[in-house]
């Protein structure tokens, strides 16, 4: 039996891939899967992932939430932290899930599956890798930062501009990408990449092996959206070409489209952003740069939150509009 429905593919990790799946699960004739950064090592999940030796769950955890038709119940519950136990103080009801599941099934993509199932979860989530890794930054200054925590929060006022990112493995020579991975982008009619932080979680997907040529070959059309606020330490005085030249370079392949924010947060949120040396991401729609890339432009702002991040309903309205256009 014929379908018309579109397969969509999400590339992130963090709070960004999480609210473009909220957007995403509302909308009709599409199949979505998640493809998920494992390099998180801050928090409940580092401690899970050094003291037992799992993948780190609390990305995993949510997309999971994202997709989940209960989702506002389930975060409730599930993102709650233990505080009485001393062993579990500081973890999470969800990430202690997530893991029981894996270990007891022995494979942490079938604890995914199962605590997707238990929370109806319409899609798939998989992990970009399986193996176990450090994520490494190399500084123009040649000094080393390891682990996505250390790289996530720069301590001090200054740092060096992030010149390289790469995954140190654990247990074997080298890394491998997930198989399910590469059917995912093979099979995919549009990839959305981001938003999330540049080096925590964009690109740690990207420089898994085998995921950069498969994105090359892929026939989908490639979209990214850029993020609404520069990070200190990562993106500092980025504009919007930064970060598109920044993913083309590294991917040899243009994107096919590009959706960005038109709107400037309150200033009350831009003071708090200013304290973190943090600012607007300007787009310039008149710059020859966006003729070939298809910019989507506009105010995909939530403005009922003191956090500057997208509105899951406007982004998945603008996906939907690029979805039936095509």
């Amino acid at each position: 039996m014929e379908t018309n429905e579109k397969k969509l593919v999400t590339i992130g990790g963090g709070s960004g891939q999480f609210v473009l799946l909220s957007g995403l699960r509302d909308l009709e004739d599409i199949q979505i899967t998640a493809i998920v950064s494992m390099a998180d090592s801050g928090g409940s999940t580092g401690r899970l992932r050094d003291e037992l030796g799992i993948l780190p769950p609390g990305d995993i955890l949510k997309c999971i939430l994202a997709l989940s038709p209960y989702q506002r119940a389930c975060r409730s519950i599930l993102q709650k932290r233990f505080k009485k136990d001393r062993r579990l103080a500081g973890h999470s009801a969800g990430n202690m899930l997530l893991t029981m599941l894996s270990r007891y099934t022995g494979n942490f993509p079938t604890g995914v599956a199962a605590l997707a199932e238990i929370l109806d979860v319409d899609g798939t989530i998989l992990p970009v890798t399986i193996d176990r890794a450090t994520l490494v930054a190399e500084l123009t200054d040649g000094k080393r930062i390891y682990g996505e925590e250390a790289i996530d929060l720069p301590r001090g006022t200054q740092r060096e501009r992030i010149k390289e990112v790469f995954l140190v493995p654990h247990h074997h020579a080298s890394i491998s990408v997930y198989p399910p991975v590469l059917d995912a982008i093979r099979d995919a009619d549009y990839i959305f990449i981001g938003p999330g932080d540049l080096f925590t979680s964009i690109i740690p997907n990207l420089i898994v092996p085998g995921v950069k040529k498969a994105l090359k070959a892929s026939g989908a059309k490639i979209y990214f959206t850029i993020n609404i606020m520069t990070k200190f330490g990562e993106t500092h005085n980025f504009s919007g070409k930064d970060f598109i030249n920044n993913l083309e370079g590294r991917l040899e392949r243009q994107f096919d489209g590009v959706i960005g924010n038109s709107t400037k947060p309150a200033q009350s949120v831009l003071d708090i952003y200013s304290e973190q040396k943090s600012d607007f991401v300007h787009i310039d729609p008149t710059d020859p740069f966006w003729e070939k890339r298809g910019l989507h432009l506009s105010d995909i702002l939530d403005s009922n939150t003191m956090i500057a991040r997208h509105d899951p309903k406007k982004i998945a309205t603008i996906i939907r509009r690029i979805i039936h256009q095509d």
